[in-house]
């Protein structure tokens, strides 16, 4: 939508470093991205950095009737946009770090992010994926979208070996040339739970 667009230049222009992409995510991102969401029975599902809600309708029309669908949003413009457009959707305006606070241990079955790590001060990264992690349920999936401008840098090669650190399973995806900047996702499954002599569980 034209109203989606606005909001989404207005933020790029307002905060870039919390934006991180110069254009909405493309439909074939998306629909790459969403795989994980569940199609049956009365999921939970949790998008992070839903910004102008670009992949937030294609979730929905994935989702079954029963389904709960959450969104966090840190940019109060955002927020206020998802609110008035898409009033389907419970919007949580907080810090994607602090999740964990709002919302119950084990208790969602997909979280799908379009945040852009590498912009985000590692320690924070840490805190986000220690929060997905805890509420992510027995069988869920964690997919996010990794930009080629920073997966073959430092920060998105650091990125990759914490989540490898945090999950038993990532998948690569194949990478989408048509998105602007070409991305690709990982898929994360089963994370990793330290055992308390700091051994990881299963070693």
């Amino acid at each position: 939508m034209r109203a989606d667009l606005g909001v989404f230049m207005k933020a790029v222009v307002r905060r870039p470093a919390v934006i991180g992409a110069f254009a909405p995510t493309s439909e074939m991102l998306a629909t790459q991205l969403i795989e994980v969401v569940p199609r049956r029975g009365a999921p939970t599902v949790l998008e992070l950095g839903p910004g102008t809600g670009a992949i937030s309708g294609l979730i929905r029309s994935r989702l079954p009737e029963d389904a709960r669908y959450v969104a966090v949003e840190v940019d109060r413009a955002m927020v206020d946009h998802l609110v008035a457009t898409r009033p389907w959707l419970e919007v949580l305006h907080m810090n994607a770090a602090e999740l964990a606070s709002r919302i119950g241990a084990g208790e969602v079955d997909a979280v799908v992010s379009a945040l852009p790590w590498t912009l985000i001060p590692e320690r924070t990264q840490g805190r986000i994926i220690e929060a997905v992690a805890r509420v992510l349920a027995p069988g869920g999936s964690f997919t996010t979208i990794a930009y080629l401008t920073g997966t073959p840098f430092g920060p998105g090669k650091r990125f990759r070996r914490r989540l490898g650190a945090a999950f038993d399973e990532v998948l690569t995806t194949r990478t989408i040339w048509r998105n602007l900047p070409p991305a690709r996702t990982y898929v994360c499954r089963r994370p990793i739970t330290p055992e308390p002599n700091g051994a990881r569980q299963g070693e």
